[in-house]
This record gives structure tokens, C-alpha cells and sequence, in this order.
């Protein structure tokens, strides 16, 4: 018998940031990472999103580039504590909404999956506080010595988490028509488009505009909005301009 199964993001869909933001934040604070590259190169980024002047994406992704160099030499136990450490402080600061689906779903006997574009050892400690049947995340690479190489294998883009989605669908013979996605940016566009009820939470412009763009999307998605303690579900067609 074909499985149901949820796939969730994590960054903007079910944590209410970024998880990489808190881990850059504790590497600063090892001196992992020297400040001033927060300041000269990363804060700008994250200026122009706060303002509404610029893109998400090009702020988390400043963040993934300067993290592929900093943890460049480091040993793999190292990242790991940072990421117990940032889920035992950070793991509870969660959108209701999501929330409550992961317990639904596991009500209903779906298994759940997340699929994000932050570091595996992160993905992993938030996987099993939430209590995730399997989790993807971007690899970073280590050599046989345990120690961090400077390579990454990203899971931030649409594309990866398509292919993910269809490994994983041959690995546990998952039904997609009957299954569930959550994402909130254009990286989870694909994961949206390839199950029969797809939610974009808190989206971006730009994942609206493809997702109601899109034939095969645009009539089976629901847009979720979690803002304060109040939780809007829009259809797209009420959406007049994106």
C-alpha cells in the first residue's frame, strides 16, 4: 500500500527565521567567524530584506557562503554541538500553524519528512525534536578524518529538493497525489508542485507568482498566513497583485 507522506521546509516554514542565521550567530560568538564579515558583508544584505528592498534568499545565501569557508578544517563534532546548542535554545520558536499540521499529520499516520536547504547536522537535531520520520539537508562535506572539507552539496534550490523528493518517493513508495508539501520560498516551488495538496506558508512574492502562474500548481494551492496569533488561509484567485 502507497504511503502518505508531508514534506516540510524548515527555514521561514516551520522556524520562524533561518536556522543558518543562528548557527552563523554562534560561530561568531566561537570567533569561528570574525564579526566583521557579519558587518561589512552579511548585514548589508539582511538591511535591504528588512526593508522590504531586497530578496530573502540573497541574505541567507551570503550567510551559506561565508559558513562553507568558516567551517572549512573544523572537525564534525564541533558543528555538531553548535547545532544541539541552537536547537535546545532556538527549537521551540515555531510557527503555530506548522506545528500543528506535523501533530495532524502524524494523527492521520502520514509520515513526515523534512526537506531543507540548512545544514544536515541542524535539519537532523530539529528532525528529531520534532519527531521527523527522515530528514535532507545540505551536505557539507568531511573527509575520512572527520574534518570538514569546504565542499557543500546545497539542498536551498528547487531543483534538489525535486530530485530528493523522487528518491524518496521510490524509497518508501509514497503516493504524491495523496501527499503534502509546506514551503515558503521559490527553493520549494518543485516540492509544492509535485504533490496533490501543496501550502505555501508566509510565501515570498516570488513563490506566489510562480506558484498561480504555474497550471499544474495554481488551482490546488492553499496560501497560509500565521501573523501574531491569528492564521489567514487565502485562495490565489483573491490575490489581485503579485
Amino acid at each position: 500500500m502507497m504511503v502518505k507522506v508531508a514534506f516540510f521546509d524548515i527555514d521561514g516554514t516551520l522556524y520562524r527565521e533561518g536556522l543558518m542565521t543562528e548557527v552563523f550567530k554562534k560561530l561568531v560568538k566561537y570567533e569561528i567567524i570574525p564579526p566583521d564579515r557579519w558587518y561589512k558583508e552579511v548585514k548589508p544584505e539582511y538591511e535591504k530584506w528588512d526593508k522590504r528592498q531586497g530578496n530573502y534568499d540573497n541574505y541567507l545565501l551570503k550567510m551559506a557562503d561565508i559558513y562553507i569557508e568558516a567551517i572549512k578544517g573544523l572537525h564534525k563534532s564541533q558543528v555538531e554541538f553548535i547545532a544541539r546548542n541552537v536547537i535546545q535554545q532556538k527549537g521551540d520558536r515555531v510557527y503555530t500553524y506548522t506545528r500543528d499540521r506535523i501533530k495532524w499529520h502524524k494523527k492521520n499516520g502520514h509520515k513526515i519528512i523534512t526537506i531543507s536547504g540548512s545544514p544536515i547536522e541542524l535539519v537532523r537535531e530539529m528532525s528529531k525534536k520534532y519527531g521527523f520520520d527522515d530528514c535532507i539537508g545540505a551536505k557539507y562535506i568531511i573527509d575520512s578524518n572527520n574534518i570538514y572539507t569546504g565542499e557543500v552539496i546545497p539542498m536551498w534550490d528547487s531543483k534538489s529538493k525535486m530530485n530528493s523528493i523522487n528518491k524518496l518517493a521510490k524509497k518508501y513508495d509514497i503516493n504524491l497525489q495523496e501527499s503534502y508539501s509546506y514551503g515558503d520560498t521559490a527553493g520549494d516551488f518543485d516540492m509544492l508542485r509535485l504533490v496533490g495538496h501543496p501550502v505555501c506558508v508566509n510565501p515570498t512574492r516570488e513563490l506566489v507568482r510562480e506558484a498561480v502562474n504555474n497550471e499544474a500548481l495554481k488551482d490546488k494551492i492553499t496560501i497560509v498566513i500565521e501573523r501574531k496569533d491569528m492564521i489567514y488561509r487565502l485562495n490565489p484567485s483573491h490575490i489581485n497583485s503579485i
